[in-house]
């Protein structure tokens, strides 16, 4: 048994092992395999659309993951964590349009919203972003930065609670009405679309959509494993003191400035890997992604799995977001109704979420 498998048996036992690898099999292999080998006129082909939707619950899932971590553990409720995702989405979005060159409707090296607003150069933030690498630096640093600086000086503060999630509310719609200005350089109202390459490879294809797909898939597990590992260690365990009783850590000697931060950088950082897989994907950012309605959403997501259990937070993600593809096709009027009355009934009835309501029958 190799380091990896010793790692999952000894983090989710032997049926964890078995579940996560059938997880792994189906996501990397069966539907790349029927996307790609299978003719479209087969009943088991997998359209582009499912490939699609499927990617971008996935990446909803890697953010549901980092708000369990603070949320369900560190007991950190943020309000603004589609900011986070959002600034993934445009780090990659930037590099995106510089891919897409003299192909724009301007024909010009300029995007084409720089051009309709008559701009004559990039400006300094858009140094270097026609490398892939400086927008994997981006990705990672500018919000990992801006989160250790928020956090920094908000748990130093003793900032917590409903105050906390709060500011963390307003910072996110401080950021979307920034971004909203087309004096910052990032696309105004329409933010960043029309991409037509990455890495070379067209972005429409076929073959670069399931690319995407698997990469995100294994995004997830490794996220999965991350946080597995992260809670079932010393660090995690006094992450979840700090949650209990924070002062009774502090009379221990700990500090929990410095566990919350660390976690609250790391949420930041994997929220923002989500935002810069969706965007290839999807195929659009806008500032809409940073609005407070987005950051609520999540801590819904994470609600209805089950706080505090990881796993619960994919399965948060995915009810959640399926029925929204589902009700905003068919009956797009009430989603909103139906995504208030989950929260209320789940709240409810099942203050454990899904998960925590099905490890209760089988404990019975």
């Amino acid at each position: 048994m190799g380091p990896i498998a010793s790692t999952i048996t000894r983090l989710y036992g032997t049926r964890g092992w078995i579940t996560l690898g059938a997880f792994a099999f189906v996501l990397l292999v069966v539907f790349p395999v029927l996307s790609l080998a299978v003719p479209p006129g087969s009943p088991f082909h997998l359209s582009q659309y499912w490939v699609t939707l499927i990617g971008k619950i996935m990446c909803y899932a890697i953010v549901a993951l980092a708000m369990d971590l603070i949320w369900g553990y560190a007991g950190i409720l943020s309000l603004g964590h589609g900011l986070f995702f959002a600034l993934g989405g445009y780090a990659m979005g930037m590099y995106l349009m510089r891919q897409i060159g003299r192909q724009g409707q301007y024909q010009s090296e300029l995007p084409d919203f720089m051009v309709f607003l008559d701009w004559k150069e990039l400006p300094w933030h858009w140094w270097n972003t026609d490398q892939f690498w400086w927008a994997m630096v981006l990705v990672v640093a500018v919000p990992g930065l801006l989160a250790y600086v928020f956090g920094y000086f908000a748990f130093r503060s003793r900032v917590k609670g409903v105050y906390f999630s709060i500011i963390t509310q307003a910072l996110t719609f401080a950021a979307m009405l920034l971004f909203f200005r087309n004096a910052t350089g990032f696309g105004g109202n329409n933010g960043f679309t029309d991409f037509k390459r990455i890495l070379g490879f067209s972005v429409t294809a076929p073959e670069t959509r399931v690319a995407l797909f698997a990469i995100t898939a294994a995004t997830l597990i490794g996220t999965l494993l991350l946080g597995r590992w992260i809670v079932s260690s010393k660090f995690g365990r006094v992450l979840m003191a700090v949650r209990d009783a924070e002062q009774r850590v502090m009379f221990c000697g700990y500090n929990p400035v410095h566990y919350k931060l660390a976690i609250w950088t790391l949420s930041a950082v994997l929220c923002s890997i989500a935002g810069a897989l969706y965007v290839p994907q999807v195929g659009i950012i806008n500032p809409g992604e940073m609005s407070p309605a987005n950051s609520i959403e999540i801590a819904i997501w994470v609600a209805v799995g089950g706080r505090g259990t990881l796993a619960g937070a994919i399965v948060g993600a995915g009810l959640v977001n399926g029925a929204k593809s589902f009700f905003t096709q068919a009956f797009p009027e009430y989603w909103l109704y139906v995504l208030g009355l989950l929260f209320i009934l789940v709240t409810l009835f099942m203050p454990q979420g899904v998960v925590g309501m099905l490890r209760k029958w089988r404990a019975t």
